[in-house]
């Protein structure tokens, strides 16, 4: 990855949604639920006043509506500050 996040800035891998639900029904793209979760790429070195808590490799749940989508490679990405990432899931 040749992306490296400023300041306390995170890139996130977001974990793709259901494709099929329970009962077999496909649902369609504009129907699934934005995905929740995913896994920490890269991280910035964080800012004088908020130290990086999270790093690479780290689960990560976050908000709804939080960071900015980016595509390199023809694949998805979010970059967030780490100030969006709700929490940390310890596998």
């Amino acid at each position: 990855m040749n992306i490296k996040p400023l300041a306390d800035r995170v890139l996130i891998n977001p974990v793709p949604a259901d494709e099929v639900t329970m009962a077999g029904i496909i649902i369609p793209d504009s129907a699934k639920e934005k995905p929740l979760k995913g896994t920490v790429l890269a991280t910035g070195n964080g800012t004088k006043d908020e130290e990086m808590v999270v790093k690479e490799g780290d689960t990560v749940l976050y908000g709804k509506y939080s960071g900015t989508e980016i595509e390199v490679g023809g694949e998805k990405y979010l970059i967030m500050r780490q100030s969006d990432i709700l929490a940390i899931i310890n596998d």
